[in-house]
């Protein structure tokens, strides 16, 4: 034991830190398990997505806009490779519309055909270049995503539309 400048023991200092270190050690260690997990399995956004707005399109509707996201870097929804949302998209504020609206799944917005996934997409591109307020008096980064979201329509209504 040793004393220090007050005539205490460090016993307990020396107790206490070796408590604390401990309680480290296991925080530490799963913390790397699930950084390791997540590398082995990572989280694909994009098919958790497709799940969502899209649980009876056909298999062309999904792989189109996969390879739309894919070329352009988002998707219609705003989201990020990370699974975050940049803006509110116009497919999101669909997705309000028909909760608003009372359909028995409001998440489904690309229908059971391409017809109507191309119906969906044309629609969203139609209100992000007739907007009820100027995009200009949004910030920088909301109307830059707007563009990418533009961009995004655009292919995915290109690519739909070779299936037709």
């Amino acid at each position: 034991m040793n004393i220090d400048r007050i005539g205490t023991t460090n016993y307990l200092a020396a107790r206490y830190s070796t408590k604390s270190e401990e309680k480290k050690v296991p925080e530490n260690q799963f913390l790397d398990a699930v950084s390791k997990k997540a590398v082995k399995n990572p989280i694909d956004y994009e098919e958790r997505l497709l799940e969502n707005i899209a649980p009876n399109a056909p298999e062309e509707v999904k792989t189109a806009w996969k390879e739309a996201s894919k070329k352009v870097g988002v998707n219609g929804m705003g989201m990020k490779k990370n699974g975050m949302l940049s803006h509110i998209s116009q497919m999101l504020i669909q997705q309000v519309i028909n909760a608003h609206n009372g359909n028995p799944n409001p998440q489904d917005i690309m229908g059971d055909s391409v017809e109507s996934a191309l119906q969906t997409a044309k629609k969203a591109l139609y209100n992000l270049e007739n907007p009820l307020a100027p995009i200009n008096q949004r910030k920088l980064e909301v109307q830059e995503q707007i563009k990418k979201e533009k961009e995004f329509y655009q292919a995915f209504i290109t690519k739909l539309e070779q299936f037709l």
